[in-house]
């Protein structure tokens, strides 16, 4: 995984205020606690007390080890006190910033929503900092860099596993952003692994580069494409371009739903960065929430 993009500079300073009024209103009236508290957005966009705490009553935490062929690979999960034989799950991938308070505090959201939910360190092999609270993603670029499509497949498959494990009848989702948004698309290209998957401003062109001439054959992958496939991405990002996200999922013949808000840029999920757009977050939120309903309930 060579093509490693800035998350921070990435989002154009132009928008339509228009539409980020309208998108703000109506993800302000969802229901829901954790959607609420997205899209209201006052004290996030930097770092912030959880949105749901790790000594939340309604969930469990658990720091897991995953067995790989090469190494023994933390993980960071979390599920409802409850759960049953057919409780659904999703493995969620990381961005840049590796397992960090935000997708921490994302995985225990799930927990909240009745999901089991883990996040695999898939930077366990090169060792970098923490991303809690930094702001130079450069420090990540090797670790990325060194990603391997094969290697991060087996890597995704056992956390899969470790949920089916826990459900033996699970139907099991996945999800990412940024980096980890092109890593949910890979999963899904001529793999039925997943019963769903739903990503996050990730690479829609995967083995090209994003500034490449479009031709018939660059969203052909598509083809290969039968998981329901969700996609949530900024008009405003100059990394993933708003034209090529339409295009691909376009092409899908495959149950899909894709929006591109007006007023987000690059990572407008990540509430502990100022990428963070409150408006938009909430209600790729509620969609993604009611995606993985549908597809693993």
């Amino acid at each position: 995984m060579s093509d490693v993009m800035d998350p921070v500079n990435q989002t154009s300073t132009s928008f339509n205020r228009r539409a980020f009024v309208g998108i703000s209103a109506g993800a302000a009236a969802v229901a829901g606690t954790i959607a609420q508290a997205l899209a209201q957005g006052a004290d996030l966009g930097k770092p912030h007390p959880p949105i749901v705490s790790e000594s939340d009553p309604a969930i469990t935490v658990e720091h897991v080890t995953l067995t790989r062929p090469d190494v023994a690979m933390d993980a960071y999960a979390a599920y409802p006190k409850r759960i049953t034989a057919t409780t659904p799950g999703v493995v969620v991938i990381q961005h840049i910033w590796g397992v960090d308070a935000t997708i921490r505090d994302t995985v225990r959201r799930y927990a909240k929503e009745g999901f089991i939910a883990i996040a695999p360190d898939l930077f366990v092999r090169s060792n970098p900092p923490s991303g809690d609270g930094l702001t130079d993603f450069t420090v990540f670029r090797p670790a990325a860099g060194a990603l391997k499509d094969d290697v991060v497949h087996g890597d995704t498959l056992a956390a899969h596993d470790w949920i089916r494990a826990k459900a033996a009848q699970s139907k099991i989702g996945i999800t990412g952003f940024c980096m980890g948004g092109g890593i949910v698309l890979k999963q899904v290209i001529g793999y039925t692994d997943y019963a769903a998957a739903s990503m996050f401003y990730g690479d829609v062109r995967p083995g090209a580069k994003r500034d490449d001439p479009t031709t018939p054959e660059t969203f052909a992958y598509t083809g290969k494409i039968t998981t329901p496939l969700m996609g949530s991405f900024g008009a405003r990002d100059t990394g993933i371009k708003a034209d090529d996200v339409r295009a691909m999922f376009a092409t899908l013949k495959g149950p899909h739903d894709v929006r591109v808000y007006d007023e987000a840029g690059h990572a407008f999920f990540d509430d502990t960065r100022s990428s963070y757009v409150a408006s938009a977050a909430s209600d790729a939120w509620t969609r993604t929430l009611g995606w993985f309903h549908k597809y693993l309930s």
